[in-house]
């Protein structure tokens, strides 16, 4: 998501929200801002279209805005990310008598990020805080798809749902694994319709075509918004349901 995704957000969230009586959002804003980082503005813009968490991913940093706010109560930051990066990588939050966890990882496969096992690090985390939440849902932000396949039925039957971002296009293997995890691949982009994963046309087909360095620019245009919705039972806190929402 960049710039001409929040406005998208601020738009369709509120109508979303509303029609499918949706009780928590969670909204990862890692590329808000020109594509790359998240700045404090549209934090807080994120937040008033309905957000109650936001995640991040491989440019956490990339806005040095992102100091300054990246230990609000409402933002967390790969928990696998070196210990001492400043942030949390999960947070308990509550929710109409219910405690839901929102767990970040990223991947480390093509990533190119110093980073933590995933698997070993989600595994410590939900052990320690299985016994105090209702709910656990898991960002994983990865490129590979096999990756994020392998560490949903790693966690299948621990945690609630594992949703995929960061490849920026929607899958459609929305599923639920044999022990109960809600799981989809990638929830896909909300950003420019007309570009290559939000970034002018023109300008990313030059990278390709002639290997040289050629500045990204936010595409224009119309925008759409890519969304995946978890519909879990009360009762047992398991998912019924997963429903592709694209406006």
């Amino acid at each position: 998501m960049e710039k001409t995704g929040v406005d998208k957000l601020k738009q369709e969230l509120p109508n979303i929200v509303r029609e499918n009586n949706i009780d928590f959002v969670i909204v990862n804003g890692e590329n808000a801002a020109d594509g790359m980082g998240l700045t404090e503005k549209l934090y807080r813009e994120i937040l008033s279209a309905g957000a109650n968490i936001v995640t991040m991913g491989n440019h956490t940093w990339a806005k040095k805005d992102i100091f300054g706010f990246i230990d609000d109560e409402k933002i967390i930051r790969p928990a696998n990310y070196p210990e001492n990066n400043p942030g949390r990588g999960y947070q308990i939050m509550d929710c109409k008598e219910k405690k839901i966890a929102v767990i970040n990882l990223i991947g480390r496969v093509t990533m190119n990020v110093l980073s933590e096992n995933p698997f070993m690090v989600a595994k410590k985390i939900v052990a320690e805080i299985k016994e105090k939440t209702d709910m656990i849902f898991v960002d994983f932000h990865g490129e590979a798809t096999a990756e994020k396949i392998a560490f949903a039925n790693y966690m299948d039957g621990e945690v609630t749902a594992v949703f995929g971002t960061h490849t920026h296009v929607q899958t459609a293997d929305e599923q639920i694994l044999s022990k109960g995890t809600g799981f989809i691949c990638d929830i896909g982009m909300t950003g420019p319709i007309h570009s290559v994963i939000g970034m002018e046309i023109d300008a990313s087909v030059k990278r390709f075509e002639t290997s040289l360095p050629e500045k990204y620019r936010i595409a224009d245009g119309q925008a759409k918004l890519n969304s995946v919705m978890f519909c879990v039972n009360d009762y047992t806190n398991k998912v019924e349901r997963i429903v592709r929402i694209n406006r």
